[in-house]
């Protein structure tokens, strides 16, 4: 297995949010790390920012589509032509959408959720053990969201469904994988204030403002969150972690603290 310094890291959906906040503390840690998003452009954007941060040498990128098993397979080839092989492998990529009830969603945004979020988790899964198994070693996360522990919110019924499935996902792929040099995990970053959560509220709205008052007891912002994932990453050796950031008695916590200490987390 190669020095945690040298790491070489691949996360999908990593060109903003969430994503773009593991891709960068990753090189921070020294890591060599391969990003992606669905364009060129937008690759290349990201690619452009994280390479005027860091060392150009250790970061590159390619678009991929996750719904697609061709893209995802080339992600994973260009992954290893450029630095030899892939250590860790974050199957990020997620979509959205508004707070709706189910039967109100058009067939196509259905297609596009399940899709992104089911189908191309078990596509970069399949890639990255394939590949792991053959090169004798890695480790393979799975990015956790609502409705991953079977809670439900109105209106996010679709996306909800969707996160339980990668649980589900995830749970078998630590049994299948067991005695074999490839680990599986998964990372649940709590409420993160990108634009994959606060993006669905219209902001003039009395909505917003009753869910800014909650983002601001519970939610927390990229920087806070994906330092602290990367470092639970980095350090793992168990088969089958969980990486939780928003635990029970943390939320328990902000909410009896809440009357006393003020976050602005989302203004």
């Amino acid at each position: 297995m190669t020095r945690q310094s040298s790491r070489v890291v691949v996360v999908t959906g990593s060109t903003r949010g969430i994503g773009y906040g593991l891709a960068w503390e990753f090189l921070k840690a020294g890591c060599k790390v391969v990003v992606c998003g669905r364009s060129q452009e937008s690759t290349d954007q990201a690619v452009a920012k994280l390479a005027q941060a860091y060392a150009p040498e250790r970061v590159c990128g390619r678009p991929c589509n996750v719904r697609s098993y061709a893209q995802a397979q080339a992600l994973w080839v260009a992954a290893c032509r450029q630095f030899g092989h892939v250590d860790i492998w974050i199957n990020n990529a997620g979509l959205g959408t508004g707070q709706r009830d189910l039967w109100t969603h058009p067939e196509e945004e259905m297609a596009a959720v399940v899709d992104t979020n089911i189908t191309g988790t078990l596509y970069g899964a399949k890639v990255a053990i394939s590949g792991m198994l053959e090169q004798g070693f890695g480790a393979v996360y799975n990015m956790e969201g609502l409705g991953s522990d079977g809670r439900r919110v109105k209106g996010l019924t679709l996306y909800g469904t969707t996160k339980r499935a990668v649980r589900y996902l995830t749970d078998g792929l630590v049994t299948e994988t067991k005695g074999t040099p490839v680990l599986v995990g998964r990372l649940s970053p709590g409420m993160v204030t990108t634009d994959f959560l606060v993006g669905r509220y219209d902001q003039r709205s009395e909505e917003w403002e009753k869910a800014k008052r909650m983002f601001n007891i519970l939610a927390d912002r990229v920087e806070t969150v994906t330092p602290w994932l990367v470092g639970k990453v980095l350090a793992n050796t168990r088969h089958g972690a969980s990486f939780q950031w928003l635990t029970a008695p943390k939320i328990l916590g902000r909410f009896l603290t809440a009357p006393f200490v003020t976050r602005d987390v989302v203004s």
